[in-house]
């Protein structure tokens, strides 16, 4: 098997983890407690990931400096992007809608809110599945740490988007095809991350890890640790702490 291919059935394998969501999110009527406490275990398990198997070893391959930049210069790409989206009705795409202020807006309500949706998915998803396929560059094995954090995170985001976007009044058809085009995408992100990346000297190829770490940062606090800490019991705090300790332990296992 080219690593390539590798590269497109991890990603694929992180990617099926929004259907599997999606499917709970949009079939099952599930209680809010549940939804706060595996999007904080989710946020723990990718924290952990991004600090050991993103940074640390971009900063093992090319030092502070470019670790250090390229976290920043990943964290403002997303960050604008995510602001344009915002504005179009993608604000709260990971909500799940049980509050109105906090609530997906329908397509009645905001026009192009659907799209935007869809695209801020989009936004979430590529920088993570990008490092699989640039995580078979060290040795030609697949970082399992990074291919798992991405599933147990997938899993719950997948979740209660879906639950917001069913709330808003979007169908199955929508639903299920905005998560299928987001696999997928994140399928071609991790095929790309190894190929085009890996042409390049070790100091990019850390630079564009540090790139995607600093998205995904930006991403776990704009929109999963709202969702998370919103209506937050009081054992929040210690689900995140055990997901960052499980992704912790498979990185040292």
């Amino acid at each position: 098997m080219t690593g390539a291919v590798q590269a497109g059935w991890w990603g694929l394998a992180g990617g099926s983890a929004l259907l599997l969501g999606a499917g709970l999110g949009y079939g099952l009527r599930v209680p809010q407690k549940v939804i706060t406490t595996v999007m904080a275990f989710g946020a723990g398990v990718l924290l952990s990931a991004v600090s050991f198997e993103l940074v640390g070893e971009a900063y093992d391959q090319a030092g502070l400096a470019p670790a250090a930049i390229g976290t920043l210069a990943g964290a403002i790409v997303y960050t604008l992007g995510n602001l344009w989206l915002s504005r179009r009705g993608a604000r709260h795409r990971k909500r799940s809608g049980h509050r109105p202020a906090q609530s997906q807006p329908s397509e009645d309500r905001q026009s192009g809110s659907g799209l935007a949706l869809a695209l801020g998915a989009l936004l979430d998803g590529v920088p993570e599945s990008a490092v699989i396929g640039v995580s078979l560059l060290d040795g030609g094995t697949v970082s399992l740490v990074t291919v798992a954090a991405v599933f147990l995170s997938n899993v719950p985001e997948g979740l209660s988007s879906s639950a917001g976007m069913k709330r808003a009044g979007r169908g199955k058809a929508y639903v299920f095809g905005v998560w299928t085009a987001i696999a997928a995408a994140g399928t071609v992100s991790a095929v790309l991350g190894y190929t085009v990346v890996g042409a390049f000297s070790p100091a990019v190829i850390a630079a564009v890890t540090a790139v995607a770490a600093g998205a995904i940062l930006a991403m776990i606090a704009d929109t999963m640790i709202p969702e998370a800490f919103d209506d937050a019991h009081l054992a929040i705090g210690l689900i995140t702490v055990s997901g960052f300790l499980v992704s912790f332990a498979l990185s040292h296992a």
